[in-house]
């Protein structure tokens, strides 16, 4: 465990290599070594970001992250500099992920796009969109959460008010959707705002679920005093396998991973404190809970 005073909303790993890749708000990005008991950083150079570092893709030697300063920028992992850099939304980037093909990745942000690029040119292969800007209260939305199936065949997205799309990743038509309504909270009296939304998803190896992840219902708009809440789907049939909320553990999920047998689904996010969490797949039972002293942004799972 490493002690810093910036906080890292993202982090990307090296397969079968100790050598892992962090975001930072205080708009850098960093190289540093799980081995390495010191947790010294390496520091990218080159154009940085002007803002938190929200998403990070690594592609063979090239690292794309993403920020609220609505760019993307291409960093050369072997001499830690920034290669390229592109205005790629209109409002804050939430997301990055990675294609399995290595040639692509996709980035979600508030302007309620999914954008798709070429990593060797840089250019915008495609956007699309079936998230409505504005929630039914007439406040804005925003686009939180973005996966894409071990295959590369399907990539879904999530949004503030609980609807998820589902696309083709290839002929980037959507194929499904689904609703998961009580990761919104709405409070229409004392503040009027609203608090929540999809902030992890997660298709199983297979392709044929899809794990849901955020808060549920919140007491109090101004934190996260709801349970953290878990819903598995059949994404194609829209049945919703399993719901669980875990009463005795509050705040958002902010992540999910699979194993790889399916079995087991691993989740991570919190309050002010956090927690990583293990559950069945078939009962959708929480089999193990870990409490940690900060709120979990994002890991990495090997």
């Amino acid at each position: 465990k490493w002690d810093a005073e910036d906080i890292l909303f993202s982090i990307a790993g090296e397969p079968d290599s100790d050598r892992r890749f962090v975001g930072s708000s205080d708009s850098g990005v960093y190289e540093l070594n799980a081995a390495d008991e010191s947790g010294e950083r390496m520091a990218f150079d080159g154009e940085r970001h002007q803002s938190y570092v929200t998403g990070l893709a690594l592609i063979g030697d090239v690292l794309i992250s993403t920020s609220y300063d609505r760019r993307l920028i291409w960093w050369d992992v072997e001499d830690h500099r920034s290669r390229h850099v592109v205005r790629a939304h209109d409002r804050w980037i939430r997301r990055v992920v990675a294609l399995p093909d290595g040639k692509r990745v996709a980035s979600i942000a508030d302007d309620m796009l999914c954008k798709v690029w070429d990593v060797e040119t840089r250019e915008l292969i495609a956007a699309f969109t079936d998230h409505r800007p504005q929630t039914p209260h007439n406040y804005p939305s925003m686009l939180y959460a973005l996966c894409v199936s071990a295959d590369g065949r399907w990539l879904a997205t999530g949004d503030r008010v609980g609807h998820v799309a589902i696309w083709d990743a290839r002929a980037y038509q959507q194929v499904g959707e689904l609703d998961a309504p009580l990761l919104y909270t709405w409070d229409p009296k004392q503040r009027r705002r609203s608090i929540g939304g999809i902030r992890g998803l997660a298709f199983s190896p297979d392709g044929e679920r899809l794990a849901v992840g955020g808060v549920g219902q919140i007491s109090n708009v101004d934190g996260l005093s709801g349970p953290a809440r878990l819903e598995i789907f059949d994404w194609q049939s829209g049945h919703r396998i399993h719901e669980v909320e875990d009463s005795e553990r509050q705040g958002l999920i902010e992540q999910i991973a699979w194993t790889q047998d399916g079995r087991w689904l691993i989740t991570a996010g919190g309050d002010h404190k956090g927690v990583v969490a293990v559950y069945d797949s078939d009962t959708g039972q929480q089999r193990h809970r870990e409490d940690t002293e900060g709120h979990i942004h994002g890991f990495v799972f090997d």
